[in-house]
């Protein structure tokens, strides 16, 4: 397996347990570097896990769809999908923790986790995705290129790991059934 060689595979119930030390390194990574994923730094392996651990009853009961990618070192990106449960809301989904290692960014994971995340919900009969995320970071930049529409900034939207709060955009993308 060369560095460049990698699987996406979605996490099955009863294999969702067994990837969360995976996951919560991921997730640390993120906060490391600065991602605003929802937590402020010091985050550790220990408290990553436990919230990893917090959204096995959504993958178990389907309304939390969630995808690693691994190559020879591991789970090095993810992306989730959580599909809405609200009766008038059945036709759409939002993104979500969208993370690729640090050391495994420029291969095009991201691009890759995402539309394998399109693909299921366009499967999954979802006609409009959501998502949000920080101002002028680079996963804005994936998300632009990927034909996402920026439908609004709101300033000072939430803190970053250091605790600095910056605005924060939201997206959308229609999708067509195939």
């Amino acid at each position: 397996m060369t560095s460049f060689d990698y699987t996406i595979d979605r996490l099955a119930p009863e294999s969702f347990d067994s990837s969360v030390k995976g996951l919560a390194a991921l997730l640390v990574d993120a906060v490391d570097d600065g991602a605003s994923m929802g937590f402020l730094a010091p985050f550790d392996q220990e408290s990553a896990a436990a919230w990893w651990r917090t959204q096995a009853p959504a993958v178990a009961d389907g309304g939390l769809l969630v995808w690693v990618c691994r190559d020879a070192a591991g789970i090095t990106a993810t992306v989730s999908l959580a599909l809405s449960a609200k009766p008038n809301g059945r036709h759409r989904a939002e993104i979500l923790k969208l993370m690729v290692h640090r050391t495994a960014r420029g291969r095009g994971l991201a691009r890759a986790l995402l539309a394998t995340a399109q693909a299921a919900a366009v499967a999954a009969g979802v006609t409009l995705l959501l998502l949000d995320t920080r101002t002028g970071s680079d996963a804005e930049h994936v998300y632009l290129a990927d034909g996402w529409t920026r439908y609004g900034l709101v300033p000072a939207y939430a803190a970053d790991p250091d605790g600095t709060l910056e605005d924060c955009s939201f997206f959308y993308k229609r999708l067509r059934a195939v």
